[in-house]
């Protein structure tokens, strides 16, 4: 071999394909959680991809949370993924603290990861604000924490909004990084993100360039998936617009997020295209587009909304689904963790 000839490439990663994705257990959950997550979860499953979907209460307690309230909010959440269409027979669903190998994964890659890769993380920022002394350092490593729980499972594919990109990209230089480090090229895969959805993001309802958000101070800012069908036709009735009617075709929306927002939530919740929006309602006025989104979005939400109570007025359904999840998820991620000990150095009986 002669200087000028490169060097051979590294073992790909060769396992099983794995989809990997949970949402915090923080706040109530709302339309954009299930267009964004929900359902494209379920499409997923419904595919035959093998899902593990997990509740991220240790990724919650990054902010403050009422642990009177912690409990609850996992068994919401988890009674979301239920309800939304997610099997627990096909698709493991379980609460991150309840798999230890979460955390024991992550100490790892805390000393994996650099510093500098962590600030740059952008929503670290956001989220701290002016106040970045008075966070958390969970909030701060939590990207990290977020790397074990994808490559704990050596997920390959990981459904991603925009802004959970940069949180991926620093998975797979931590990834890459331990495979390099501890010479196990192709241990841990790098995942890829699937941002394609029903609505990969959705807007707020009084502001089309602000994401819709559970953190939100203005309650019309959102539909959660536990109100009702009054409350629904309230809020969107009150949407914020302007003053034209809807265009004829996609690009005029571009410069008009609200429009844009209603129309694609339209879109998504009937599963059809912008495109196909508009040729039905193109040149009309909101006074007509309104009424028509209200009733779909509470014809869609309805069943969500009515299985979701049912199963948290008796949540042991619930419980025994997460249980036996933790089990079965634990039975993938500890051989792993252990494996992960064995390569670092780990003493062990």
């Amino acid at each position: 071999m002669t200087d000028s000839t490169p060097a051979p490439a590294a073992p790909a990663y060769d396992g099983p394909r794995r989809i990997l994705s949970g949402i915090q257990a923080s706040g109530a959950l709302h339309l954009g959680n299930y267009l964004g997550a929900l359902k494209r979860f379920t499409q997923l499953q419904d595919q035959g991809a093998p899902c593990f979907l997990f509740v991220a209460d240790m990724h919650a307690i990054t902010v403050w949370q009422d642990p009177a309230l912690l409990t609850a909010q996992t068994r919401e959440i988890a009674a979301a993924y239920l309800a939304s269409g997610l099997d627990p027979a096909r698709s493991v669903i379980f609460p991150q603290s309840a798999v230890r190998a979460h955390a024991d994964l992550a100490w790892i890659f805390n000393c994996v990861a650099r510093l500098g890769w962590l600030d740059r993380m952008t929503q670290f920022k956001e989220k701290s604000g002016k106040h970045k002394e008075r966070s958390s350092v969970g909030l701060y490593t939590y990207p990290v924490l977020q790397a074990a729980d994808i490559l704990l499972y050596k997920a390959t594919e990981v459904p991603t909004g925009e802004d959970q990109k940069q949180h991926l990209e620093l998975t797979r230089d931590i990834a890459q990084k331990f495979n390099n480090d501890f010479g196990v090229p192709g241990f841990f895969p790098l995942p890829e993100p699937l941002t394609q959805g029903p609505a990969p993001r959705v807007m707020s309802l009084r502001d089309g360039a602000a994401k819709m958000s559970k953190s939100d101070p203005s309650d019309a800012s959102r539909i959660n998936l536990t109100d009702d069908a009054d409350t629904i036709m309230a809020k969107v009735r009150k949407a914020k617009t302007d003053p034209g009617n809807l265009p004829e075709t996609v690009e005029e929306l571009n410069d008009r997020p609200e429009a844009k927002n209603l129309v694609t939530i339209y879109a998504a919740l009937a599963d059809i295209s912008r495109e196909q929006v508009l040729a039905q309602f193109g040149g009309q006025g909101f006074g007509a587009f309104k009424p028509a989104l209200a009733e779909l979005a509470v014809e869609s939400m309805a069943p969500v909304t009515a299985e979701m109570r049912r199963l948290m007025a008796d949540t042991a359904e619930i419980d025994r689904v997460l249980k036996d999840g933790a089990e079965r998820a634990a039975a993938v991620a500890d051989p792993v963790v252990e494996e992960v000990k064995k390569i670092v150095g780990f003493w062990q009986a």
